[in-house]
């Protein structure tokens, strides 16, 4: 697996730190105007930094992981995506010229991005735990 460096480690980190500050501000009400977009830059760069750390192996499963735990990062990001929306109501014109429009619109992006948080979670603990344990399942074999 190829490692990041110390900038690249450092953004990583602070990415998901944003991410999670920005998360919990907006869920507990405090300054959502703001925290909907540090999620959002949390989460973008998270992702980003966790797409640069490549696997330079041969093994499917841990290719396969990666995959997955890319789309949990994408998951990160349109969930932020969903939290801005909520917050300032961008797309609402689109959907008002009717009555089931609005009601469309409220069950698209109504905090639904906490769904898409939570699915991202879960994924991106599971494929980190997954990917660790194929990793020294690997670098087990190599040493016999």
């Amino acid at each position: 697996m190829r490692q990041l460096n110390k900038l690249e480690s450092t953004i990583y980190i602070i990415g998901g730190i944003i991410m999670a500050a920005g998360a919990g501000l907006y869920a507990f009400l405090i300054i959502q105007p703001a925290s909907c977009w540090l999620m959002l830059a949390g989460a973008v760069a998270f992702a980003l930094m966790q797409s640069r750390q490549r696997y330079l192996g041969t093994q499917l499963s841990i290719r396969r992981l990666r995959r997955i735990m890319s789309l949990a990062g994408w998951g990160f990001i349109l969930a932020g995506l969903f939290m801005v929306e909520d917050c300032h109501h961008f797309l609402r014109p689109l959907f008002s010229n009717s009555l089931g429009g609005y009601s469309s619109y409220v069950s698209i992006f109504h905090n639904n991005w906490v769904i898409l948080l939570l699915i991202s979670a879960i994924v991106e603990m599971y494929t980190t735990h997954r990917i660790s344990y194929e990793l020294r399942k690997e670098s087990g074999n190599e040493s016999n």
